[in-house]
């Protein structure tokens, strides 16, 4: 019950951090209020920082939503402490990755529709293995697909703990692709972050 809650918790979290994100860049520019912002005394960089930490804070409130919920089931189990510390720091690390990936694509978007639909399609596309019967086969190319995908592989991370007790170092490869997403996507954005922020896609704002 604990890993579901976890699981549901983070399926939330990463889902509006997603959107949020995605509105983030395309979003000012479809309410024309991109213009007033760039004139402000902060650089692009600190904008599009401005924008993933607004982003988070709706994986941080969907975490915060879920700890009462947690502490009635994972009291009576003493694995309250594992489970909160497991649920914040891996849905952090998947929220950062694809905040950062929902903010490059709200950047590259010509429509605020355009974006959002992207972004809740990658993140379909990400949730789908999530939700295949536990007893189908899964031979090596299904190990593949798990670890290749950031949402599936955290959400194994989280079951191998607490499900099949495992060690926090036991599994720690089931991270490697939600640390890459974050590293790749976050360092994308700092890069390119002075070049999403223009009027209009591809063409720069003077």
């Amino acid at each position: 019950s604990v890993n579901l809650v976890l699981q549901l918790a983070v399926a939330v979290g990463v889902l509006v951090t997603l959107v949020v994100s995605a509105d983030g860049i395309s979003g000012e520019r479809e309410r024309g209020t991109l213009e007033s912002l760039l004139v402000t005394p902060v650089s692009r960089r600190e904008i599009v920082a401005g924008k993933l930490i607004a982003a988070l804070t709706m994986w941080f409130a969907t975490f915060i939503v879920t700890i009462p919920y947690v502490w009635v089931l994972a009291r009576g189990v003493g694995i309250l402490g594992q489970a909160m510390a497991l649920g914040l720091s891996v849905g952090t690390l998947v929220a950062v990755g694809l905040g950062s990936v929902g903010l490059l694509i709200s950047g590259v978007c010509n429509s605020n529709k355009t974006s959002i639909a992207a972004s809740l399609f990658l993140l379909l596309i990400l949730f789908a293995p999530t939700q295949l019967p536990s007893g189908l086969p899964q031979g090596w190319f299904f190990e593949v697909l798990l670890r290749a995908n950031p949402v599936a592989s955290a959400l194994a991370y989280i079951s191998s703990m607490l499900v099949e007790g495992h060690s926090w170092t036991e599994d720690l490869s089931y991270l490697i692709t939600p640390l890459l997403t974050a590293l790749i996507a976050g360092g994308a954005l700092v890069f390119a972050g002075p070049r999403l922020l223009r009027l209009t896609p591809g063409v720069s704002a003077g």
